[in-house]
Formats: structure tokens, C-alpha cells, sequence
């Protein structure tokens, strides 16, 4: 942009923030997200890696909910999507979302499958 600050409606408040603020406001957000994410993959709690939740566990799930937090964000902020009418945002956010969601059932299912002819089959583990 050409001026160095944004415009910003804050409760009712006119208020003035600079892109600095905001990059470094990006880069405190996602620096946290992606801390969660290294500390929950190096720590392994317990309760996260032996329960289960759709067939997969629970810290699988949790790095595949953060992991779409962030690339929403990425998408919120780098690609302006806050400054779009919200049929456009919705347009733009929910159509991935529903996509990845549905290759993650599908993934999951078929997966299982495989898994329970392999397991209880008459064909064993020989590749």
C-alpha cells in the first residue's frame, strides 16, 4: 500500500495501525501455532496418541485443525480476505475446507479398509 497505516473500526473506536504492527502481529500468531504444533510432536502426550477419535488419533487431529487455523489466517491476512464482501470470503474459504474435509473421510475409510483385509484377510503382510 502506499500509506503506511490501516484503517481499522475497533469497538465503536476509530483507530490507526500501522502494517508493521500487523506483520508482527501475524508473526506472533503463526510463531504460536506452529510452537503448539512442534511441542505436542515432540512431547507426545498420552492421552493424545492412545485415544482415538474417527479411527485416528487424537494428535493427528489436532495437527490437522491447527495446521487449517493457520492456513486460514495466511489466507485472512497475505490475500486480504478481510477486506472482502463476506459471500466472496465464504466462497473463497469454505470450498477448501468442505474439499479437504471430504479427502479426509475418504482417506480415512479407505484406509481402514485396507487395513481390515490385510489384518483379518486371508492374505497376510508379504510385500
Amino acid at each position: 500500500m502506499a500509506h503506511g497505516h490501516k484503517l481499522e473500526i475497533f469497538r465503536g473506536l476509530w483507530k490507526f495501525k500501522s502494517n508493521t504492527q500487523k506483520i508482527w502481529g501475524v508473526l506472533a500468531f503463526l510463531t504460536f501455532i506452529t510452537a503448539i504444533e512442534v511441542g505436542l510432536g515432540i512431547a507426545k502426550p498420552r492421552i493424545f496418541t492412545h485415544n482415538y477419535f474417527l479411527g485416528m488419533k487424537l494428535l493427528n487431529w489436532i495437527f490437522i485443525i491447527l495446521t487449517i487455523v493457520k492456513a486460514y489466517y495466511i489466507a485472512w491476512d497475505f490475500m486480504h480476505l478481510r477486506d472482502e464482501k463476506s459471500s466472496v470470503r465464504r466462497a473463497i474459504v469454505w470450498t477448501p475446507v468442505f474439499l479437504v474435509s471430504y479427502l479426509i473421510f475418504i482417506m480415512l475409510f479407505e484406509a481402514d479398509y485396507i487395513y481390515n483385509v490385510y489384518h483379518s484377510g486371508f492374505i497376510k503382510w508379504n510385500f
